[in-house]
């Protein structure tokens, strides 16, 4: 029961930081495109590849810690998202906006990976574990 607190803890958290970053760069950028999904979700790949560093590196007693459980999989997985990717991709080819569309699939996928990988690299110089 208190991994799902903290997980559901995460969750809110992760949740709330979404919505205001994504609302922030929507209002600042503009909402033509979806740019504040495409940065909340790039920032959280990094994130959660430097946790993966953590978690691989001799640190790794984080997978089965409260952090992990509040960071990863209540904060990171609510703050990122798919299925906010996947509607604003639909909405944007309903409304014809195929290439558009398109590159939002293409620039989620070709920034997001390269973002965990770049993440992962970082968190294991910053742990002295490359």
């Amino acid at each position: 029961m208190y991994d799902l607190a903290l997980v559901a803890l995460g969750c809110a958290l992760g949740g709330m930081a979404r919505f205001g970053l994504s609302g922030m760069v929507g209002r600042w950028i503009g909402e033509t495109f979806p740019w504040g999904t495409m940065v909340v979700n790039v920032s959280g790949a990094f994130a959660i590849g430097i946790m993966a560093a953590a978690n691989a590196s001799e640190h790794a007693w984080l997978s089965g810690s409260g952090i992990w459980h509040v960071a990863v999989i209540g904060f990171l997985g609510s703050y990122t998202t798919v299925s906010s990717v996947s509607l604003q991709t639909l909405a944007l080819a309903r409304d014809g906006e195929l290439w558009r569309a398109a590159g939002n699939i293409l620039l989620s996928v070709g920034l997001c990976l390269p973002a965990a990988g770049t993440g992962f690299i970082v968190g294991t110089q910053l742990l002295g574990t490359g």
